[in-house]
């Protein structure tokens, strides 16, 4: 009988070599597995031949009963207690889903499938009990109507197909369009960068030139100082969001040159605005150098002043491009592990960075955002949850309407709750009442999987023990998202 047993350490280490951890089985009582639900409408005799063929195990927390992708040759069905179904991806341990009530039942998948393999692992998380049933007896209970096994055999082949390729397009579909955004996202801080190492070539070319034509002029080493001093007057930060009044500057400043014959005042004069530079200023740079000297001199502060500001250019440009990666990095939790102490409010972030490019110019998006406690979490995981609800709401509203996010603690202080609502037309009840459905969706054929909710929910609700509703009127649309603030890795 399998209520003693090794450690769950040594049951855990069996199980990574392919082995249950239970001992043991003894006989069953009949009028028990009757009762089961599952069971309903099943002849007694031919229930009686499932159970002879059949035996009951007993488990204890931490026992392995079945391990993903061995033969699925037992099909097993919860008399008692709780088990988790344990997936491996890489190194990342996942739990998919679990069996409380009894008469669940899942794997045996060889019954129908020669090659089928267990889709998870069962471990026990409470003491129980299990009915294990050989796959040829619940081939035979399945096979004794030849219209049910034929219905089964290909509902269990078109359900795997289902998913797989569904699966597959989600992620592909996923992918593209956040390849895409962060492409676009990229690709203007990328862009004013190149150009503005193009023109920092221009502008450092002239300022060589000028350098040239100022020692040609015969200034010496004081009216080089002065100038610089000059320089170092121009280069202060200016506030340049009022453009009427830098046009104004640099008309005053073209017409000042064109007064003491400056040539190419169209690109000195643009330079020097830009720097809070006026006439009063070029006064005093011919009062150095005098007229013989005074085109070279404003080429180098010009060209010296641009040059400045192209480098200031690209190290904006560069910090934007910074910033996106680490945002990225932090949406997809990249070199970090899967169970961390986290914020939420920075995944909420992270998550509208990504989806910057879905954020049209009509779409507002409002936060409020309290300080909260931080939770133990899968961030990588709530991430996923946050942008298929960004991204629904963003779908919701076609473009035009508020999006808000809001972040508070609930009062007694054990959990922090997340809101988005839009401005969209709202779900009517029908739509509502289906909205956490597998597959269900209401967008046009190519545009959804049906499975963004559905995943959502299990994040949530299996994956970290919160809770997730979807409240809905005309005109606004809320999901609410709590979560505990403290929880165990699964």
């Amino acid at each position: 009988m399998a209520g003693a047993g090794p450690a769950v350490v040594s049951r855990l280490g069996d199980a990574l070599l392919g082995e249950s951890t239970v001992e043991g089985a003894h006989p069953m009582a009949f009028h028990e597995i009757r009762a089961l639900e599952i069971f309903d409408g099943l002849p007694d005799q031919a229930l009686h031949v499932l159970v002879d063929a059949s035996d009951e195990i007993e488990f204890v927390a931490g026992d392995v009963l079945w391990v993903e992708g061995q033969p699925a040759v037992i099909w097993w069905v919860l008399l008692e207690g709780r088990l988790d179904m344990v997936r491996h991806v890489g190194r990342e341990r996942m739990i998919m889903g679990s069996f409380a009530q009894p008469g669940q039942w899942g794997e045996g998948w060889a019954a129908f499938d020669p090659h089928g393999v267990n889709m998870v692992t069962g471990q026990a998380t409470t003491d129980g009990r299990m009915l294990r049933v050989p796959v040829s007896a619940f081939r035979d209970l399945a096979g004794s109507v030849p219209l049910i096994r034929h219905f089964l055999d290909g509902l269990f082949q078109t359900a795997r197909e289902i998913e797989a390729s569904t699966r597959q397009r989600e992620a592909l579909v996923s992918l593209g369009r956040l390849s895409a955004g962060l492409a676009h996202e990229l690709n203007n801080p990328a862009a004013a960068a190149i150009r503005a190492v193009g023109a920092l070539e221009t502008s450092m070319r002239d300022a060589r030139g000028a350098v040239l034509d100022l020692a040609e002029a015969g200034i010496d080493s004081a009216q080089y100082i002065a100038l610089d001093a000059l320089l170092a007057e121009a280069r202060t930060p200016v506030d340049d969001s009022d453009a009427l009044a830098v046009a104004d500057r640099e008309e005053r400043l073209a017409d000042w040159m064109s007064a003491h014959d400056v040539d190419r005042d169209w690109i000195l004069a643009p330079a020097l605005a830009a720097a809070s530079v006026e006439p009063e200023w070029c006064d005093r740079v011919l009062g150095i150098v005098g007229g013989r000297a005074l085109q070279p001199a404003l080429d180098w502060l010009a060209s010296t002043l641009m040059s400045l500001a192209l480098m200031n250019e690209v190290r904006t440009s560069t910090q934007v491009v910074s910033s996106l990666v680490d945002s990225v990095k932090s949406y997809s939790q990249m070199d970090r592990g899967s169970f961390q102490r986290i914020n939420v409010t920075d995944g909420l972030e992270s998550t509208l960075v990504v989806l910057a490019h879905r954020l049209l110019p009509g779409i507002e998006v409002v936060r409020h955002f309290d300080e909260v406690p931080l939770i133990d979490a899968y961030p990588g995981e709530l991430n996923q949850v946050w942008t298929s609800l960004v991204d629904n709401a963003v779908d919701a509203m076609g473009g035009h309407g508020v999006l808000t996010l809001t972040v508070s603690q609930s009062a007694d202080g054990d959990r922090v709750l997340v809101s988005l609502a839009d401005t969209g037309p709202g779900m009517p009840p029908a739509v509502l009442e289906h909205a956490f459905d597998v597959f269900f969706t209401t967008k046009e054929v190519g545009m959804g999987t049906g499975l963004g909710l559905t995943v959502a929910r299990r994040v949530v609700v299996e994956r970290h023990d919160g809770e997730i509703s979807i409240e809905s009127q005309p005109g606004t649309t809320v999901v609410r998202v709590s979560l505990p603030t403290t929880q165990s890795p699964a």
